[in-house]
């Protein structure tokens, strides 16, 4: 599906450990990384082991200086491989928890929830098909969280640290 590689050291130096699936420890692998090759597929790479804590999503290309290019700390601990998708879209956004509330449906890229939907604090989801990505603040900046296919009865399950979203895309082209 994919192939990824990190390098402790940057411009490829140093020790390196390559993962060609979902890794939820990286941590007995490699004590630090400081560049990234993706070689094929695209990945999720978080800070923290279980596919917990801020993300950077990777796709095919070189990383000489991971954490410049990036703005995140050196360490990774847990990466997924995204895969490909040649379904439909849905998804349906909840204004409370265990998806009660008031529900909002998407099955294209929305660039500013709170304009479209007069909402921005959703506290749970369900991702009917698809892979997604929500951003925290509108027009697709801000710290971005990945979602595939399932029920996520809080946001703490997309590893969001607020309720609030400002944006939401689709993972297309992979």
């Amino acid at each position: 599906m994919g192939k990824i590689i990190f390098y402790e050291d940057r411009n490829f130096g140093g020790r390196h450990h390559e993962c060609t699936s979902d890794c939820a420890d990286l941590h007995s692998a490699f004590d630090r990384c400081r560049s990234v090759r993706v070689e094929s597929g695209v990945f999720v790479v978080y800070d923290r082991p279980g596919y917990t804590g801020t993300q950077h999503l990777m796709r095919r290309g070189e990383y000489s200086d991971y954490t410049g290019m990036t703005g995140m700390t050196d360490c990774v601990r847990s990466c997924r491989v995204i895969p490909a998708h040649g379904g439909g879209y849905k998804m349906r956004l909840y204004e409370h928890f265990d998806m009660r509330g008031e529900m909002v449906e998407l099955t294209d890229n929305c660039p500013n929830l709170s304009e479209r939907f007069r909402a921005s604090n959703f506290n749970s989801c369900n991702v009917v098909d698809g892979h997604w990505l929500m951003y925290e603040q509108a027009n697709y900046r801000g710290r971005h969280f990945y979602v595939r296919p399932g029920q996520y009865k809080s946001f703490g399950e997309w590893s969001a640290g607020n309720s609030r979203l400002g944006s939401v895309r689709r993972l297309t082209d992979l």
